[in-house]
């Protein structure tokens, strides 16, 4: 493993905005991440590196209740707004749950975000800006 937790928090806290997310993608990289899956019921992140060795940051917050009906419509207008930095990290997992989206994987080498359902079905796959 060659990246820690402590690392990524570091390169995180960096971020004040959605405008900072690329460069904090880009330093994640640089540490090793190859890919990254959070779960909006509790906030934990699992980080991966290229030989699939990962590290958890573990719950982030109280437990969400994630619906079991997906409305990709109305969750993609709060994506938006989300993505424009009018809502908080918080927000948009709340957003998340109660538009029936389970999580998210990044993958930083095809540099794509896909969503997925609490299926595990994948409902939206976006580039990630370089």
């Amino acid at each position: 493993m060659k990246f820690t937790i402590e690392q990524i928090k570091a390169e995180h806290r960096k971020v004040k905005s959605g405008a900072d997310f690329p460069a904090y993608i880009q330093a994640i990289k640089n540490l090793g991440v190859s890919d990254y899956t959070v779960s909006v019921a509790d906030g934990n992140t699992r980080y991966f590196d290229t030989e699939n060795k990962k590290a958890e940051t573990g719950k982030k917050y109280d437990p969400i209740l994630v619906s079991g009906k997906l409305n990709l419509e109305q969750f993609k207008t709060r994506l938006k707004l989300h993505q424009q930095g009018r809502t908080d990290y918080l927000t948009f997992c709340n957003d998340c749950a109660d538009n029936g989206v389970e999580g998210w994987k990044m993958d930083l080498n095809e540099m794509t975000c896909t969503y997925f359902d609490t299926d595990g079905n994948e409902i939206l796959v976006e580039q990630i800006p370089g």
